[in-house]
C-alpha cells in the first residue's frame, strides 16, 4: 500500500486529549495533527522522536494534517488506526494475504447479527467474516492488543464465534505495524476479559492471523505472519 501523497516530516511535542498531537516541522513551525488512535498508545510515545504526518485538503476539518506513523529505536511503527483496514481490503483482492489468498468477491462492512465487521469475502463454497485490529502495543518482544479495554473488540470475537457455529469460515486479523516484535498475544494486564474470550473464540474454531506489517514514509508491505501465543 502506498501514500497518495507525500509525507511531511517532522518531530513529536506531546500528544494531548487523545485525538490531537504538536507536531514540530522540518521548518521550526508547530502544528496540530489529528491522532485517530483513541487508544493509550502505550509504548509508541516518544517526544522528540521523528514523525511522518499526511496532509489532508479539507478546509472543514480543524487539523489539516493526520499522524502516520513515528520512529522508535530506529524502526518505524504506524500509527494510524485507519491503515490497517484499508491494507486488508487492498491485499484481499490482491490476494497476497497467506491464508486468505484465494477469495474472488471482497467486501467491506457487512454485517452479521448486530455486529458490522470490516471485510467480508467469500468463493466458490465458502464465506468468511474478517475483523481487523490495529497492533502498535509491544512489551519485550512480543506485540500485545489491546492497549485499552475495548467492550467492541470483546463484542465482535463474541459474534464471530455465532459466524463459526453457522459453518462459515471466521476470522481474526491483526495488523501489526511495528518489526521489533516476533510474536503476538492478547494483552491480559489491560482486558483480561478480551484475552479471555479471544481463548473461547480459538477454541470454538475462530482463526487468529497475527500480521506483521513494514512502515516506511512510502509504503506499507506485508512482512509476515508471527506466531500467536494463546494466554488461555
Amino acid at each position: 500500500m502506498k501514500y497518495q501523497e507525500p509525507l511531511i516530516h517532522g518531530k513529536l511535542v506531546q500528544r494531548y486529549k487523545r485525538f490531537l498531537a504538536d507536531v514540530e516541522l522540518d521548518s521550526g513551525e508547530i502544528i496540530t495533527a489529528h491522532c485517530t488512535n483513541s487508544g493509550s498508545m502505550k509504548s509508541c510515545l516518544e517526544e522528540g522522536a521523528e514523525v511522518y504526518l499526511s496532509p489532508v485538503n479539507d478546509p472543514k476539518r480543524k487539523t489539516q494534517y493526520t499522524w502516520e506513523m513515528i520512529k522508535l529505536n530506529g524502526k518505524w511503527v504506524g500509527i494510524n488506526t485507519a491503515i490497517p483496514n484499508r491494507l486488508a481490503f487492498e491485499s484481499l483482492q490482491e490476494k497476497s494475504i497467506p491464508g486468505l489468498d484465494d477469495y474472488e468477491v471482497v467486501k467491506r462492512e457487512v454485517t452479521f447479527g448486530d455486529s458490522r465487521f470490516d471485510l467480508y469475502v467469500e468463493k466458490e463454497g465458502e464465506s468468511c467474516f474478517i475483523e481487523v485490529k490495529n497492533v502498535t502495543m509491544k512489551e519485550g518482544e512480543m506485540a500485545l492488543f489491546p492497549d485499552a479495554v475495548t467492550t467492541r473488540g470483546q463484542k465482535h470475537l463474541e459474534t464471530l464465534i455465532k459466524v463459526k457455529q453457522t459453518g462459515m469460515r471466521a476470522v481474526m486479523l491483526y495488523i501489526i505495524q511495528r518489526m521489533d516484535v516476533d510474536a503476538f498475544g492478547p494483552a491480559a494486564a489491560i482486558d483480561p476479559l478480551y484475552a479471555e474470550k479471544l481463548h473461547k473464540a480459538c477454541v470454538a474454531g475462530v482463526e487468529v492471523i497475527p500480521l506483521q506489517v513494514e512502515v516506511s514514509p512510502f509504503e506499507i508491505r506485508i512482512h509476515k505472519i508471527l506466531p500467536f501465543v494463546d494466554l488461555g
